[in-house]
């Protein structure tokens, strides 16, 4: 039966912070709240968490998975950032934005994309999610929490709560957080592209 903490989404309680991240370095799974939607989240370099998240959304080895960031000076142990790259991260962030870079080696093989060795980068601009990502002292691995079978992504508190109760170790209640997947941004390439449009605005 998953743990359910209510965390201030502007003022986080620090012990619930450090309680989390405790969950979380045992090998939790855990879901809690960004600037667009609530999210899945576990370890970085922690397989059997990222095994259940998969089994939660019934994932391929394929998807694509999200380091959420505490800073650009982090994203750049675990992408490859260009001048261009960094400037354009720097003046969008914190906020709702996904973007796709060429990993480094810092980045587990299983996170990456197969074939473009890439991985998707994020700072959202959530104080929960910032304060767990600094507390953590390491990105946090992320995943969408839409559902097998479902349309549309889980926004629904109790809903959440109803249906991952023993699936996840932890669900973290901030309140409403917004209705909108994040704007993806793919800069794999020398040009930047949008590849999906989302909560967050910006001009390429």
């Amino acid at each position: 039966m998953a743990q359910f903490f209510q965390i201030h989404p502007q003022n986080p309680q620090l012990r619930l912070i450090h309680r989390t991240v405790d969950i979380i370095r045992n090998g939790g799974v855990v879901v809690y709240p960004t600037d667009s939607l609530y999210a899945l989240g576990c370890r970085l370099d922690d397989k059997q968490a990222l095994d259940r998240i998969r089994r939660i959304r019934q994932l391929d080895n394929k998807h694509n998975f999200t380091l959420v960031c505490k800073d650009v000076a982090q994203i750049s142990n675990f992408a490859k950032i260009g001048n261009d790259a960094y400037r354009m991260i720097k003046a969008a962030t914190p906020g709702p934005f996904t973007f796709i870079l060429k990993a480094t080696r810092e980045v587990p093989r299983r996170l990456q994309h197969t074939k473009r060795k890439s991985i998707g980068i994020r700072i959202p601009d959530h104080a929960v999610a910032q304060s767990l990502v600094e507390s953590l002292n390491e990105p946090l691995c992320s995943s969408t929490l839409l559902l097998p079978g479902e349309p549309d992504l889980m926004m629904d508190l109790h809903e959440i709560r109803e249906r991952l109760q023993h699936d996840v170790d932890l669900i973290i209640d901030s309140g409403s957080v917004g209705n909108a997947p994040t704007t993806v941004v793919n800069m794999v390439e020398k040009t930047p592209e949008i590849i999906r449009q989302g909560k967050g605005q910006i001009s390429l």
